[in-house]
């Protein structure tokens, strides 16, 4: 059981890494590079929207949310990109994945706003 797993979290590495290069594709079409750019920031982001600590729902993302946006992001993209990102995504998973500063301080920022909000509603209810 552990090496499948082992196995499927490979393959979803794998095709982030696929997704990473078909949204540079400009046969892609536009909506398609915007819905997989995201999944491919959220992916690289060093922050998760949901954090680990929370039991359940922390790892809710990673095992549910984030291969759901893979799959729909692949079914997006026509089957001739995904082959050629296909090769491009073998050379990069031996380099190592990229970092995308961007979507880890969006998503910051929502979590910045969402502490402040409520500090905003309670701290009334303890004067």
């Amino acid at each position: 059981m552990f090496n499948k797993m082992k196995a499927w979290a490979k393959s979803l590495k794998r095709q982030i890494f696929i997704l990473y290069y078909a949204c540079k594709d400009e046969r892609v079409p536009w909506y398609a590079k915007v819905f997989t750019a995201c999944i491919v920031a959220y992916a690289f982001s060093p922050v998760d929207l949901i954090p680990d600590f929370i039991p359940i729902l922390g790892y809710l993302d990673d095992v549910i949310l984030l291969p759901l946006g893979i799959m729909f992001a692949l079914k997006m993209i026509p089957k001739g990109v995904l082959s050629d990102c296909e090769v491009k995504a073998e050379e990069l998973m031996q380099k190592g994945k990229p970092r995308n500063w961007v979507g880890g301080s969006i998503i910051i920022l929502i979590w910045i706003v969402i502490t402040v909000w409520a500090v905003m509603k309670i701290y009334p209810l303890f004067s």
